[in-house]
């Protein structure tokens, strides 16, 4: 748990610096610093893969997202029909990526770096689709580096939360697989107590050897006595 406050604390702090230092840095992050380094966190915390491929699956996902606003931008027409196929295009080349590596580059960080550049910057291109060029470039700068900063916050923890998560994998299969165990053992012994025992309930008394008196035949003869 110590691991974990420690992270988050690591987390407010360089987030809050990128709000107060975003003009002094050149930066405009203090619209996306909240996004950008949420998103960057969860990217780090998630235990899915290694850190450098969470992290390339995210760049190619916020690639995608820039080329759906460069496409919308200069060939598609800004309307209903338009944006429905910048945003087909961004999601085929995401899947096509997590498909092309058989999932060494995540899809979910794919669609986790196209989400950071759409929710950062739609506004902005909606405002003024004409400066695609220069907003572009600032909103992707400013977003990269809010994430960047959330991201090397938690990366740390990823082993942690792996080692957490199947130790709570262990202990859910050794809770279900007790109660079927349980009855399994009452019936090897209620089995072995049926063998000790007789049908009647009564136990088996085996008398002594050294009680029985020799020469005396325990059974009466078959045969009667013939009369004198």
């Amino acid at each position: 748990m110590r691991r974990y406050i420690v992270a988050g604390l690591v987390l407010a702090v360089l987030t809050t610096l990128l709000v107060v230092l975003s003009d002094a840095l050149g930066l405009d992050t203090e619209g996306v610093a909240l996004l950008g380094g949420a998103l960057g966190g969860a990217l780090g915390l998630v235990p899915d893969r290694s850190p450098a491929q969470r992290a390339g699956a995210f760049v190619i996902g916020f690639l995608a997202a820039w080329l759906g606003y460069a496409l919308r931008a200069a060939v598609f027409p800004d309307a209903t029909a338009g944006r429905a196929i910048a945003v087909l295009i961004v999601l085929l080349v995401c899947l096509a990526v997590g498909a092309a590596t058989r999932g060494k580059l995540p899809l979910w960080a794919t669609l986790l770096g196209a989400a950071a550049m759409a929710g950062a910057y739609e506004t902005t291109y909606a405002a003024d689709p004409t400066a695609f060029i220069s907003s572009s470039a600032a909103t992707a700068t400013s977003i990269l580096v809010a994430a960047g900063a959330g991201f090397v916050a938690t990366s740390l923890l990823g082993p942690q939360v792996e080692r957490e998560r199947e130790l709570e994998r262990a202990q859910a299969r050794h809770v279900e697989t007790a109660p079927a165990a349980e009855p399994q053992a009452e019936r090897e012994t209620a089995n072995a107590m049926s063998a000790e025992t007789p049908a009647t309930g009564t136990p088996r008394v085996e008398r002594p050897a050294e009680s029985r008196r020799p020469g005396i035949a325990p059974y009466l003869p078959l045969q009667p006595r013939p009369e004198a």
